[in-house]
């Protein structure tokens, strides 16, 4: 291709050369997958149509069905559940202050679902463009926004599954009712809402060394680390608060 950098060797524009092809290799198969993705048969019907508490415009509590979650003429729905309470074996530190430094810790939010929420909070504007997007934890609705308003999230359409089985259905909530992480995209067909797409490489075994990844292509800071000489730290992971 002609690309070269200042000072480098042969031996690095040899090798640099070698990744680039692996580099293409890899947009060639992420493009495969994404249509393949798209390609999907119909997936199942939503059992029910899932009553969620949410804000309303005047800031009081109030009733938000699954079918309200799709604006007109956007029949994609993407779905977060959002690990708060976190898993009680997460012993990361709690936040530092605010009303939600005041809950016992496993009651707390999981401190990597709230990097990732950091990050979709400021791509909310761009992706509600084209798509809806609603994060959904089991949390009290009011414990849900006091939390929001001290990390500052303006953008995220925040809902409580407190009151409703959606995360039990959708693989976000263990038979002992210990949350999880998942992603769920859900399709408008006429009148139905059909779900199109699981992150379910989450539950997925493996190789050593390796994260689920299961939304890995949505978090910025670990592709990030990815770009770099050092690669994603092995003793390091996301905290509410860094000192």
């Amino acid at each position: 291709m002609g690309i070269t950098f200042p000072g480098e060797s042969p031996e690095y524009r040899a090798a640099r050369e070698r990744l680039l092809e692996q580099e293409i290799e890899l947009r060639r198969a992420t493009e495969a997958v994404a249509a393949a993705r798209r390609a999907l048969p119909p997936g199942g019907v939503a059992p029910e149509d899932y009553v969620f508490q949410g804000a309303g415009a005047d800031g009081t509590t109030t009733d938000v069905r699954l079918s309200e979650l799709f604006a007109s003429g956007k029949e994609s729905l993407v779905i977060y559940s959002f690990m708060f309470p976190r898993d009680p074996g997460d012993k990361r530190p709690g936040p530092a202050s605010g009303q939600t430094a005041l809950l016992k810790l496993e009651e707390g939010p999981c401190p990597s679902c709230v990097a990732l929420l950091d990050q979709l909070d400021g791509a909310d504007e761009h992706a509600s463009q084209h798509i809806n997007l609603a994060v959904v934890a089991k949390a009290p609705l009011a414990r849900i926004l006091a939390f929001a308003e001290e990390r500052g999230w303006r953008g995220l359409r925040l809902l409580s599954s407190a009151g409703n089985t959606y995360n039990r259905d959708y693989l976000a909530e263990t038979d002992e009712g210990v949350q999880r992480p998942m992603l769920n995209v859900f399709h408008r067909d006429g009148g139905l809402i059909r779900h199109f797409w699981g992150s379910e490489l989450f539950y997925a075994p493996t190789d050593p060394g390796q994260d689920p990844r299961h939304v890995g292509t949505l978090e910025p800071v670990w592709n990030l680390f990815d770009l770099t000489p050092e690669g994603r730290p092995s003793d390091w992971d996301e905290q509410l608060n860094y000192s």
